[in-house]
C-alpha cells in the first residue's frame, strides 16, 4: 500500500490554510506574515527594552543594512532582503544552535516555505546567488548590533560570532530608531510599509 503524504496544516488569520510541508503560492497573505512575524521574538526573547525584538523590525533592519551595504541593489533584491526570514512567520525563530543540531528536514521544509513565498510576491523560488550573499552579510551585520545593542553582549563576544561589523551602526540612517524594539502593531505596519515601497499596489498581494 502506498505511504499517504503527512500534511501539516496551519490555519491563517486570513482564513488561509497553508501546507508547511507543501506550500503553494496561493495560500500565502502579505497580511498572515506581517501579523506573524511582528509577534515571533528574536533571541529567544532574551532581549532589553520595553518589547521584544520581532523578526519583522529585524527583517526592517537587514534590508536597510543590505541597500546601506549595496546602494546600487534593485527593488526585487531589497524585496528577497525584507522577506528573507519569512517562512518564521509560522516556523518561529529557532536560535541558530538549535537549528543546526535540528538537521536538515528543519532547513528542507523552511526551503520550501520560503520558496513559496518568494513565488507569492513574483520573485523567483531560489534566491540569486548575488543577492543572497548580500542578504547573508546583511544578515550577520544586524544579529551584530542585536547581540550587543540589545542581547547584552560584549563587542569582543558578538565579533566571534558574527564578525566585524562593515558598517558602524552611526553610519545607518535611523539607526537608532531601527535597533530601539517596537510594539508589536508599529513593527507590524513597519513591515508593511517597507514591501508596499518596493512592490507597491496595485499588486493584489494582500
Amino acid at each position: 500500500m502506498a505511504r499517504t503524504q503527512a500534511r501539516a496544516w496551519q490555519r491563517m488569520l486570513s482564513g488561509r490554510r497553508l501546507d508547511l510541508l507543501d506550500p503553494s503560492p496561493l495560500d500565502i497573505e502579505l497580511t498572515d506574515i506581517a501579523h506573524g512575524l511582528a509577534r515571533v521574538a528574536r533571541w529567544n526573547g532574551q532581549t532589553g527594552g520595553d518589547y521584544a525584538y520581532s523578526v519583522a523590525q529585524h527583517s526592517v533592519l537587514v534590508l536597510e543594512v543590505a541597500a546601506a551595504l549595496k546602494p546600487e541593489i534593485d527593488d526585487k533584491g531589497r524585496l528577497h532582503a525584507l522577506l528573507h526570514d519569512a517562512p518564521e512567520y509560522v516556523m518561529g525563530d529557532i536560535i541558530s544552535p538549535l537549528k543546526a543540531a535540528m538537521g536538515g528536514d528543519y532547513k528542507d521544509v523552511e526551503k520550501r516555505l520560503l520558496g513559496a513565498i518568494q513565488l507569492r510576491f513574483s520573485l523567483p523560488a531560489i534566491t540569486p546567488s548575488a543577492t543572497a550573499k548580500l542578504i547573508k552579510a546583511a544578515d550577520r551585520e544586524a544579529a551584530y548590533h542585536e547581540a550587543v545593542n540589545l542581547a547584552g553582549f560584549e563587542p569582543d563576544e558578538a565579533r566571534r560570532y558574527f564578525g566585524a561589523p562593515a558598517l558602524p551602526g552611526f553610519d545607518l540612517p535611523g539607526f537608532e530608531q531601527l535597533i530601539r524594539p517596537w510594539p508589536t502593531q508599529q513593527a507590524h505596519d513597519r513591515f508593511i510599509e517597507a514591501f508596499d515601497a518596493l512592490a507597491p499596489a496595485p499588486t493584489g498581494l494582500r
